[in-house]
Formats: C-alpha cells, structure tokens, sequence
C-alpha cells in the first residue's frame, strides 16, 4: 500500500497514488547513466575507463549506505512502504535485480568494449596465465621486495576461527592441501590496501596485484599443496550512528565510530565467477551471506581501481587539457576592489577556481586591513590552500573562526585531522549545530576600509572549499560586498556558533528553518501568476529530487498549466508526463566530462525572473536536517545568464537524457537527421561568459 503524502493546505485526493518512484532504483539509474558514458565508444578511450571506475565506486557507496539503510530499517522492525509505496523487502529484491544486471553489463563492458581498445592502443591489463617468462620473473622479484613481507594467511580451523573480513577490502580465499596428512585446509589472504590495484610490467603493461600474490602462494604456504584460489570482497554497512545529545566529546564518539565502521554488517558479497561451489558455500557460511547479497561477475573484481590506468598520461586518449578563463576585470584589479564595485558571479571550473576562492581567502589572510575571516568547510582537499591560509591568518592575529562538518560521509577522518590542525593554529573551531549537518558554503571577510569603517565581503558557494574537487565539479560561487548580503552571513555564522534562533533573512534562505517554506511559497506564487494571467515557469537545476511536499507542490503547480523544467544529475523520483499531473514537467540529466554539482532555481516571477543559487538539495534530510543556504541573485545579468543555462540545458538541440512517466531514461544525441546535438559542456568552454580554452 502507497503512504499517505504530506501536504501544505491541500487534500491529497487529486493526486494519484504511485505518483513516486523508488529512489533506490532511479539512483542505479544514475549510475546506468554513468555506465552508457563507459560503453560509448564516441569518448576517450581512458575517459570511459575512468567512467567504468566511477560507476564502480558509486556502486560500493550505493551498497554501504542505501542498501545498508533499507536492511536496517527490515532488521530493527520498523519497516514500512516508502513514498513509492513498497515495502523495503520489495526494495531490495528489486535493487538486487537491477545492480547485479549492471554490474554484470559493467562486467561486459569492459571485458568486450574496453578492455580490448585498450590493448590495440598498446596499453594491456593482463592474468597471470598471460604473462611471459619475463614478466613473471620481474613480478617474482616484485614480489619478495614488495608484497611478501606484508602479507599475513590467515587460517581457518579449530584453533584459528575465520578472520573479520573488513569492507571494501579484497581478498583471496585459499584452499590447500597437507601433503601428509591429507586433510584440507581453508585460509583467507588479505591484499594490502597499500598495494598499487595494478601492477606495473615494462611499457604500459599491468597486472591486477591480486593475481600477483595468487602466482607465489607455494611461497606463502610452504609444504602445503595448493588446490584452488579465488579473489572476494565484501560491503558493509559504513553509515555512523551517534548521539549528539548523549555524547560529551562529538569527536572522540566519532572516531570510535570510525573504528567500527569497517567492521559494519555485510551488505554485499562479490566473488568471480569461475568460484567453486565449495568455497562460496565457506564463504557464504562464515561471513553470514544470503544468497541475494552475493554477486557473481567476470574478473578482476574491484574495478574502481581502474582510476589508476585512467591516470596514465596519454593526452591522445583523454580529454584535451582546459585552462580555466579568468573572470573579466580580474587581472586588471584588486579583488576586493572590484567585489565592492559590483558583485561577482563565477562558473567553475570553466572560470578558475585558484584566482577566485583560493585568492579570496588568501588575500584575506595577509591583508593587514582585514581583521576577521568565517569559514564553513564540508570537505577539503589534503593539501588544502584554503586551510594553510586559514591558519595564516590565525598566526598573524586575526579572528578566524572555522566551521568544520566533521560528519561530511567518507571525509570524517580527515575534517577530523584538520579540525585540530587548524585549533593547533589558534583558529575557533566549531563543529556545527547539534542534530544538524552544515552543509552551507559560506565565507565571510572582515575588512577595515581606508575610512575606518568595517565592510564584510561574502561568499557563496554551491559547492565544497575543494580545490581538487574544483577542476571536475561543476559549481557556482557568489561574491558580495553588499551590507544585506555581510548582515545575511553574520547572522548564520551567528547561529552556527552560538545560540542564535535567527530563521529570516534577507537575501539568503536558509534550512532547516526557512528553506522549504521559502522554495514552496515561490512554487504557489507561480501558480498565482499564471492564473492572473502573467508570465510563470519554475526551472530548477539540482543533484537529487526526492521530497516529496516539494514534488507534490510541483504536481500542483504542472496540474495549474505551469511549465515546469528540472534539471537533476542524479535521483529523480517526480514522474513527467503523467496525465492530469505533470504534463508540463519536462526532466532532463546531464552527465559528462565535469560533474554537474551546482544548484539552481529560478521562478519566474511575473516576467521579472527571481534566481537562487546555494548548496541544497531537494532531498528531506537537505531542508529538514541540515544547515544549507540559498542566496537570491540580484544583478540582471547574472540573473540572465543563469536563466540561459537553464533554457540551454532544457532544449531539444542539447544533448541529455530524458525521463519518461515509466521511470526510464533515454538518451538523446543526435536529431532526427542523425546530426550530434549539443554538447552542453563543450559549448560553455566557449561560451562569451568564460572563454575557458582547450590546451
């Protein structure tokens, strides 16, 4: 049976049931997309590997997390049906299907597709069985100086029971034989993580380290005979479980989390195919497996490792290098002279990322006028310039006050690490608001001007203080020495370390306080103004749509004749085209080179279009359970060239997928005389904003 949805002064009878699809499934949709990047020959031939370990490493975080949480919900006894009406044992019978035919599809695409253009482009992933005598006595030496002194076989018998075999790790199950006795015996080898995934021969000739440690087990299991081997690995639950109103020292609980986050319970089994029975049955036994958890498919197994062999240097085989432009004015002015001039908008990473955000901070940490500096950091890289000048300017006396979300999923270990780098500076750090993750992306920089006076010069970002990250995501940022703007940030910087209740903002809406009602009374403003006749249409560009007040509130306003254009990367759980209720939602996704990360909603407003940009989501826990913020743009012509991209990424000469009412997505590429449409990332490389060039 279908839940009953929520909804905001309206009755739920003139919307359908089943108006909500699995956001389980839409998100292996996702990654399907990824996947048909890998299998289109058209790319770079390390392009699609790099897309094939992309759709590997999606798959592992899809297990450890979604899966995770639906077999969670099924084993504390609460599990009811999800907003698309099935209950969460459905769910998972249903992603079982559909991840076990993708990864076996993933499997064929590079066995069938890949791996041999590869190889007639001289770069060769080979077996062991493959090798020539050479190699093998290169890989022998590579072996005992390398690999054989941390290796540790673990047995498996009455005195040594079967060893905890942690997530992500892959590992091989050995059986051997005693020569004198006759008996059989079981043992598991861990491969070290510190292992390159591939193992390098002469030229561009690699061998996957597993098959390297399986060629010299006579070495590691002296007078025993050798029967059979076999590469697994296993997925576990990598969600973290604590209790912020319980725990005296959020750090500390936070990293005895981590501690046993790989020790989580098994979520997924993959063994290759050629397993024999006995083994897997082992295998299945003593790590708990059911039959539905354990995936099968064509060696080597642990593909997100094929980063590496998309990092060769082959510029032929990859997309051409770009250098990013420099935003106009820029190099002939100082930065803050030309923020306080007129506010500024920036594209990554088709405008840089090092000469916009990197400078920013870092002409705030030597600039001796500047006397405070707030920062919020969700993610960051290892060698963060962002950090060093952080503590730069901690060290030269200024205020600097940093909020570091050291619950950002994966990264906590390393926020963490830097949390205390920077205290050990003399920053304030601060770790968020109980209950809440910041996910906002928010620096605010103090400055004494020539007249004494103080003016805050502000930043908003779509996307992480990452400079890594920057040069393949695709992101906003908003720079602004306007006082309601400096207000809007001091007030939520406020709220972040202190006590703060402040929900009203000026140009900033702000979760999870005033961000939803804000999204849904502009979405019934459109509503209004179509029915008095003025000009209304609701374009939106996110990674993930999944709420569904605000999916509802978009219904209502299709049902009321609204155009309505959704641009999202990722999950999508909104149905187009149904009749009598989203004939007018058209929804597309766009993936490729760069990672489409930026959000973007723009309303119409009568003819006068109002656009925000921000770091939300439409996802329940991005409204309801975070710190997120939106910042309305002011100046006309960004306004324009948002609303632009917009239109551009939503026309039928560009090229995109299409949802369909089913659920399904379609690719389009080319137009009915068969002639490519537009590649959208291509053409903003040379768009007049950026004039980001190809090097």
């Amino acid at each position: 049976m279908a839940t009953e949805a929520v909804f905001m002064g309206e009755e739920a009878g003139n919307l359908p049931e089943g108006r909500f699809m699995d956001r389980e499934v839409d998100w292996l949709r996702f990654n399907q997309r990824v996947l048909e990047l890998a299998e289109d020959a058209a790319m770079p031939l390390l392009e699609r590997v790099r897309f094939l370990a992309i759709f590997a490493s999606n798959l592992d975080e899809f297990f450890m997390v979604r899966v995770a949480g639906l077999k969670r919900r099924l084993a504390t006894g609460v599990a009811v049906p999800g907003p698309s009406g099935h209950h969460p044992r459905e769910l998972l019978t249903r992603v079982a299907e559909v991840s076990h035919d993708l990864m076996r599809r993933h499997a064929r695409c590079y066995h069938d597709s890949v791996a041999p253009a590869l190889a007639d482009a001289g770069i060769r992933i080979l077996r062991w069985d493959d090798l020539s005598e050479e190699d093998r006595r290169r890989m022998h030496r590579f072996f005992r100086g390398s690999v054989y002194p941390v290796l540790t076989p673990f047995a498996v018998d009455p005195a040594h029971p079967f060893p905890y075999i942690s997530g992500r790790s892959l590992n091989l199950a050995v059986t051997v034989r005693d020569p004198r006795t006759g008996r059989t015996a079981f043992a598991r080898i861990k491969v070290p993580s510190a292992l390159p995934r591939f193992i390098r021969l002469e030229g561009e000739c690699f061998v996957p380290v597993e098959d390297v440690i399986a060629g010299h087990l006579p070495q590691l299991f002296a007078g025993m005979e050798v029967l059979e081997h076999h590469a697994f690995r296993v997925t576990r639950n990598a969600d973290l479980e604590v209790d912020e109103d319980e725990t005296d020292d959020l750090v500390q609980s936070l990293e005895k989390e981590l501690l046993r986050r790989r020790f989580g319970p098994l979520v997924r089994l993959e063994v290759e195919e050629d397993i024999s029975p006995e083994v897997l049955r082992i295998l299945k036994r003593e790590l708990g497996a059911e039959d539905e958890e354990v995936i099968a498919a064509a060696g080597p197994l642990n593909l997100a490792g094929l980063h590496q062999i998309a990092d060769l240097d082959r510029p032929e085989l990859s997309f051409s290098p770009m250098v990013p432009a420099e935003p106009p004015g820029l190099d002939r002015e100082d930065l803050f002279a030309a923020i306080r001039g007129r506010e500024l908008l920036v594209h990554h990473p088709y405008e840089s990322f090092a000469t916009t955000t990197e400078r920013f901070i870092a002409m705030a940490a030597t600039d001796p006028s500047v006397v405070a500096i707030k920062q919020t950091l969700y993610r960051t890289s290892g060698d963060s310039p962002i950090v060093e000048s952080l503590i730069e300017a901690a060290r030269s006396g200024k205020e600097v006050v940093v909020l570091v979300e050291i619950k950002a999923r994966f990264d906590e270990q390393s926020n963490i690490a830097w949390a205390r780098k920077l205290e050990e500076a003399g920053c304030h750090v601060v770790y968020g608001v109980v209950g809440l993750k910041t996910h906002c992306k928010l620096s605010l920089v103090v400055r004494r001007e020539e007249d004494g006076s103080l003016r805050r010069y502000c930043h908003v970002g779509t996307g992480n203080y990452n400079p890594s990250t920057a040069r393949v995501y695709e992101d906003f940022g908003l720079f602004s020495a306007a006082p309601e703007v400096g207000e809007d940030l001091s007030d939520l910087f406020n709220r972040l370390t202190g006590f703060s209740r402040t929900t009203s903002y000026r140009r900033l809406l702000a979760a999870p306080d005033g961000l939803r009602s804000g999204l849904t009374d502009r979405i019934d403003a459109e509503v209004r103004a179509h029915a008095e006749g003025r000009p209304a249409h609701i374009r939106i560009k996110v990674n993930s749509l999944v709420d569904e007040e605000i999916i509802d509130a978009l219904y209502r306003a299709s049902q009321a004749g609204v155009p309505v254009d959704l641009w999202v990367r990722g999950s999508c759980v909104l149905r187009p085209g149904l009749e009598g209720v989203s004939e007018t939602v058209r929804v597309r996704s766009i993936l490729g080179r760069f990672l489409e990360h930026s959000r973007v909603f723009v309303f119409e407003n009568g003819g006068d279009p109002q656009v925000w940009l921000g770091s939300a989501d439409l996802m329940p826990r991005n409204l309801d359970r975070r710190v997120e913020a939106l910042i309305r743009v002011s100046d006309p012509e960004h306004r324009a060239r948002l609303v632009e991209l917009m239109d551009t990424a939503m026309d039928e000469g560009t090229s995109s997928w299409h949802l369909g009412p089913d659920g399904e997505w379609t690719r389009h590429t080319r137009d009915a005389e068969g002639a490519p449409l537009r590649d959208l990332q291509s053409a903003l490389r040379r768009d007049r904003h950026v004039r980001a060039m190809d090097g």
